[in-house]
């Protein structure tokens, strides 16, 4: 019998390529699963019967976010994992961008987050052993030009992980994944197409990018027994890192000598 079993596991942005994949990861270890997004997934999200609980919801509402909890304690009698991963970003040139998409990316990637842990805190304040996992991005640890909100947004999810981790302990663990380069097909079209996808991921040190099921599988183990003493982390996965570009711009001179 899994550990999950008996728990109650909300993940936002449920129908996305990450989102999907830790909801099945959940699923496959006997949770029950709430899944939200604003817009009810054609394909429902299910592993071998087992199906997850969708609730359409937009989170940057705080009264849509709160119904998502409402839902999941109706429903299975508490909340014991909430993995914020609803985010993202279109790419912008910062000079020209409007201040209403600056507030629209900062709700969604950081005021959301927040506002969902704050309302979670008082379910599960009344249980034990529970965990927030937030979705984080190498964008919020190094430059991420086109994408600086989103960087900025990210970089303070990380800030208010380890807040909270202090704050909420020891009944909540607090702790976040910083995802680096996901296998998507929009990833694929961003890069140009198959050749220049593979391109990018042959730079990588294990040489590809991460599938949704490595970020969910890191997901888990931070919601999990095996992580009980760990709390305020960032956990880092990325394939070993993002190599300097100025590394293989001096490897490519020297091989076209």
């Amino acid at each position: 019998m899994s550990q999950f079993a008996s728990k109650t596991v909300i993940v936002t942005g449920g129908a996305g390529y990450i989102g999907r994949a830790i909801c099945q990861a959940f699923l496959s270890q006997g949770a029950n699963v709430v899944a939200c997004g604003r817009r009810v997934p054609e394909i429902a999200i299910a592993v071998d019967g087992k199906e997850a609980l969708f609730v359409a919801a937009d989170i940057r509402d705080p009264e849509q976010s709160q119904a998502v909890i409402d839902a999941a304690v109706a429903a299975f009698g508490g909340v014991d994992v909430l993995v914020n991963n609803a985010g993202g970003s279109p790419e912008v040139e910062f000079a020209t961008a409007s201040p209403r998409l600056t507030d629209k990316l900062l709700a969604l990637n950081l005021t959301a987050p927040l506002t969902f842990s704050q309302q979670v805190h008082a379910v599960m304040s009344q249980r034990e052993g529970c965990s927030i996992v937030n979705i984080a991005s190498v964008s919020g640890v190094r430059p991420s030009p086109y994408t600086t909100v989103y960087g900025a947004a990210k970089a303070g999810l990380l800030s208010a992980t380890r807040s909270l981790a202090m704050e909420w302990g020891p009944k909540i663990r607090v702790n976040a994944i910083v995802v680096g380069l996901v296998r998507t097909e929009a990833a694929v079209d961003h890069y140009g197409g198959q050749a220049g996808f593979d391109r990018v991921a042959n730079m990588l040190p294990l040489k590809r990018m991460a599938e949704p099921e490595d970020v969910a599988k890191a997901v888990v183990f931070l919601a999990s027994e095996q992580a009980s003493y760990i709390s305020g982390a960032a956990l880092e996965v990325d394939g070993g890192g993002e190599v300097p570009v100025f590394l293989h711009l001096a490897k490519e001179q020297t091989e076209s000598k």
